[in-house]
């Protein structure tokens, strides 16, 4: 079968679904022929591409077929509207002349899933839609856009997407959830998890570095991390405010990351002690950076449950280590987490509680142990060899007669 991939974003950027992009086509590759459309490199991408109006490379088995998108940086947040638009302009007339049997969009730019069902209509194949953040509720319930005459045209827009779509797969069934709220059959909306790469269970632990350990443990009796992205999804004011109390009980808050947000939370940190911010360390690092933790914090505010599907959650819990989700109950890291007992659900809105829960766990080592063994049996329900193996089986009954 020939599959047509749309996105963005592919390595060498390396952005989440750059990864993910790869992480998905590799596998596809080995039984189908598979072509990516994307963009020039522009997300803090490893090397550049020259312009021209298309390029195309090979990478292993995969056609890679790169149309001349502007380039500009990803936190020249104006600009890179620019990069999105120019690659759509340049991509939807490419992707005509590309022989394919199905038509597989994710979602960058955050209309690409709008693109991609135009693509497929327009070609007159099946269309396959991997929603990683969900827009334009991301948008509006990350105040990027006020709601309004753009965002109803865009919704609308975006259900004409979906129900186009044969398959829409999903990374949690928080955002299930919210898909079938939209009017899609339940059918037809398939949950695959990111999840993580688990060693083989003969292989030795992974080397920790202790200076990196320490540098983030310092001398705080319980460390709170929040290693990723710090971006529009976070409850980010409650957990500063929750930090900034829990500050006389030597609790420490480490961020370890980036994101359109760090300058804010930054700000509004800037007077407590027990609060830092580092930048990401280097891949070998990471086993390190998790293990220095007594507990990591997934937050998601309020009406972004569902939207985003924070995926450092499964990293998290093969490193063995307990959840504060300051989130609602029904998002996915808390339903899992109170389910298997490696996490504890607080509040966004409400710091008071994060405070408490924090508290109680540092009262009780033995609970904290036991959260963390919890975490460590739940990593292989997501290991991503099989979530990979789901993703193609997906997609692979497009080509079996009668069995979509």
């Amino acid at each position: 079968m020939r599959i047509l991939l749309l996105n963005l974003y592919f390595p060498p950027d390396t952005s989440a679904t750059a990864k993910m992009a790869l992480a998905m086509a590799e596998p596809l590759s080995e039984q189908h022929e598979v072509t990516v459309l994307c963009g020039r490199p522009s997300y803090d991408p490893t090397e550049r591409r020259p312009w021209r109006i298309w390029q195309t490379e090979q990478m292993g088995k995969l056609r890679v077929i790169r149309v001349g998108s502007t380039d500009y940086p990803r936190f020249q947040m104006k600009r890179r509207v620019m990069n999105y638009l120019t690659y759509v302009k340049l991509a939807i007339p490419r992707a005509l002349f590309v022989p394919c049997d199905v038509v597989l969009a994710m979602t960058d730019p955050p209309f690409q899933g709008i693109v991609g069902a135009f693509v497929a209509r327009l070609k007159r194949k099946p269309y396959i839609y991997n929603i990683r953040d969900l827009y334009p509720d991301m948008a509006v319930g990350g105040s990027l856009l006020p709601p309004g005459l753009v965002v109803r045209l865009w919704e609308k827009m975006h259900r004409w997407a979906l129900r186009r779509a044969a398959r829409v797969i999903v990374l949690g069934e928080d955002m299930r959830s919210r898909i079938i709220a939209k009017g899609v059959a339940p059918a037809r909306v398939m949950v695959v998890r990111d999840g993580v790469d688990l060693p083989p269970a003969d292989a030795r632990p992974a080397t920790l570095d202790d200076a990196v350990i320490q540098y983030i443990r310092g001398d705080a009796r319980f460390v709170l991390v929040h290693a990723g992205n710090l971006g529009f999804y976070g409850a980010w004011d409650t957990l500063i405010r929750a930090s900034k109390e829990l500050a006389p009980d030597g609790v420490r808050l480490v961020f370890v990351g980036d994101g359109a947000q760090r300058e804010q939370i930054q700000a509004s940190a800037a007077a407590a002690s027990n609060i830092l911010f580092l930048p990401f360390f280097p891949g070998d690092k990471i086993p390190s950076v998790l293990a220095a933790a007594d507990a990591h914090v997934i937050t998601i505010k309020r009406g972004l449950e569902g939207v985003v599907v924070p995926s450092k959650l499964y990293g998290i819990l093969a490193a063995g280590k307990p959840i504060v989700a300051l989130a609602l109950a029904e998002t996915d890291v808390a339903t899992l987490g109170a389910r298997q007992g490696f996490a504890v659900c607080c509040n966004p809105d409400q710091p008071e509680e994060m405070v408490m829960a924090v508290r109680d766990l540092m009262a009780d080592p033995p609970r904290i142990r036991a959260m963390g063994e919890a975490a460590q049996a739940a990593a292989p329900d997501y290991d991503r060899a099989h979530e990979s193996a789901k993703f193609a089986e997906i997609i692979s009954r497009f080509s079996r007669p009668g069995s979509v």
